[in-house]
């Protein structure tokens, strides 16, 4: 009704889910990463919970949207199961054939011989379950049984469960420990920040032809104050703003439209529980939920045991890995010295309340994060000078270079190149690369390699030196600023609309195979080449121009090049579809 008053081409908020308009905030990359590396390697399982509208179903999409040819993907929606029905719904989506009123052992051998067919021909299987908290304790333990065909390396079944936050309370039981063992990677999905809100309205008008602001500033702010950040429900505000704005005549929704379209659509939602200090914990979130059911003393016992013990496992695994595992391209030191491994109480203090605002933890957590300083600033005093950082960067990528070679003109010649930039952990994982980080001591800066990047913990190379800190840490020291190398095959030029040659063969080709969208060989930069630039463009959250430039193709080349080194250990360079 309102598309041509707006000059809209399609309607941007329909809530039905659709490849074009996929967002990807922050969470939603940092989401796709834990779950690559989940499914990766020897992986089984991989879990993906949000409470309701959060963009579960945007994650898996996007995921898919990776994916080659040798990854045959199944999905089963609304799972409300029975243990044979299961079975029969999973050869169904494979095509698998089988006999009517098959018993359940002659299921389970036609999908293991599906899998080993599948396996010799050298394609992996992955199948993702939605709305997986309806699935019932007996049918997720047939699941389990299915992934226990394995080669002496990895899972022929990989299984991505998608669900609300009482999936992981499900999981908790005792009925399904050995499936929640198996889990080895998960994720629970948090609703959008209110910058990522806006992102989000102008990402989805962009998408629907719009070349205007429509939505004025306190509009975007109130819309998402009031939807908390879950997509959905900005998607049906925001459908009724642009209504309402229709029916007055109005070129921009105003803050009054705005509050008049949150009052009629919000008036009938159910409150959802965002409280942030639980974000750290989505299964406490769950088990608030779930208060009136749930013996929290007990739980709060059992959690505390197995926290504990999971914190002795760590370390064990932790000390075994620190001392034995080496660093060819840099040379480090290779005794048990020159890696420090440094665990914070506060780690365990978090995975075991979410009530940050405990004096004794906040006390902890300060003690420790000063145990971190004193081990660090010795390290410092070796770490003001950038070219010392810049050689071990090089190094990190096969080259050894000396302190006068250690600079952008050098990196140019080894066909690497320099990109220098302000920005977040987060834009550091989705780059995945190696990185000089600028950081502050005392109103000095000195520098420190980004080496590895996990939840919670970051690896640095400082001196020849390996250590391990807190995110926290990491966060208050560091003042955002970073160089990093990069390397592409494409030339080291800017391709846009009606550039030719075979970089823009390359180029369309890369950006197919990331987006999920078919090959059309093309050596001239049309504008179908230049829609797929936007799109991933759009993808990344970056300016949106049409142009590779450097950024969009050193972004392009974090998919694709599985042989640079990388700060996020994905793992799965295979199995998401790189070549």
């Amino acid at each position: 009704m309102y598309k041509d008053f707006f000059g809209l081409t399609d309607l941007p908020f329909t809530i039905v889910p659709s490849s074009r308009y996929i967002f990807l905030s922050a969470r939603h990359r940092e989401a796709m990463n834990h779950l690559q590396v989940g499914l990766g390697g020897g992986g089984g399982f991989a879990l993906l919970t949000g409470e309701v509208g959060t963009g579960k179903t945007t994650v898996s999409k996007a995921l898919l949207s990776v994916l080659d040819d040798q990854v045959k993907t199944g999905l089963l929606l609304n799972p409300t199961y029975t243990s044979s029905d299961l079975l029969e719904a999973i050869c169904d989506e494979f095509s698998i054939a089988y006999q009517p009123e098959a018993s359940l052992k002659q299921l389970t051998q036609a999908i293991y011989q599906y899998l080993l067919d599948n396996h010799g021909k050298g394609i992996k299987t992955l199948l993702l379950i939605d709305e997986a908290q309806h699935l019932s304790a007996d049918v997720l333990e047939q699941l389990r049984l299915l992934t226990n065909l394995e080669t002496e390396s990895q899972k022929l079944l990989r299984v991505l469960l998608i669900g609300q936050p009482e999936l992981q309370y499900k999981l908790q039981t005792e009925q399904l420990r050995q499936l929640a063992q198996r889990i080895t990677g998960r994720y629970h999905l948090l609703p959008l920040t209110a910058d990522e809100v806006s992102q989000y309205i102008q990402f989805r008008l962009h998408v629907a032809g719009c070349q205007q602001d429509i939505f004025t500033a306190k509009a975007t702010k109130w819309i998402a104050k009031q939807t908390q950040g879950v997509p959905r429900l900005i998607n049906l505000v925001c459908d009724k703003c642009l209504l309402y704005a229709y029916y007055s005549g109005e070129a921009q929704v105003s803050l009054s439209v705005a509050q008049k379209a949150c009052q009629d659509v919000m008036s009938f939602q159910c409150p959802v529980n965002m409280d942030p200090a639980s974000s750290r914990s989505p299964y406490a979130q769950s088990v608030a939920s779930h208060r009136t059911h749930v013996n929290w003393v007990g739980y709060a016992g059992s959690l505390l045991v197995g926290s504990v013990v999971a914190g002795l496992l760590w370390m064990l695994a932790s000390t075994w890995y620190v001392n034995g595992h080496s660093v060819q391209a840099n040379q480090l030191k290779q005794d048990s010295t020159s890696n420090i491994h440094l665990e914070t109480e506060s780690t365990k203090a978090e995975s075991l309340t979410a009530n940050h605002s405990n004096p004794e933890a906040l006390n902890t957590e300060s003690s420790s994060l000063h145990k971190v300083d004193e081990l660090v600033t010795p390290l410092i005093q070796a770490s003001h000078n950038p070219l010392a950082s810049m050689r071990t960067l090089f190094s990190l990528w096969g080259y050894e270079v000396t302190s006068t070679e250690a600079n952008c003109q050098q990196a140019i010649r080894a066909q690497l190149y320099c990109y220098q930039a302000s920005g977040s952990l987060n834009d550091l994982a989705v780059i995945n690369r190696p990185a000089m980080l600028t950081m502050q001591d005392n109103y000095r800066s000195y520098f420190a390699i980004l080496y590895k990047l996990t939840d919670d913990q970051a690896q640095l190379l400082m001196d020849d030196e390996r250590i391990e800190v807190p995110l926290n840490w990491l966060k208050q020291h560091w003042s955002g600023e970073y160089q990093l190398l990069w390397h592409s095959d494409l030339a080291d030029r800017t391709l846009k609309l009606y550039s030719k040659g075979e970089e823009v063969v390359k180029l369309n080709r890369l950006l197919s195979q990331v987006l999920g969208e078919p090959i059309h060989n093309t050596s001239e930069f049309d504008h179908s080449v230049k829609q797929k630039v936007e799109a991933f463009q759009l993808w990344q959250g970056i300016h949106v121009d049409g142009i590779a430039g450097k950024k969009t193709r050193m972004l392009l080349d974090s998919y694709v090049n599985s042989q640079a080194p990388r700060v996020v250990d994905v793992g799965v360079s295979s199995f998401i579809g790189e070549k």
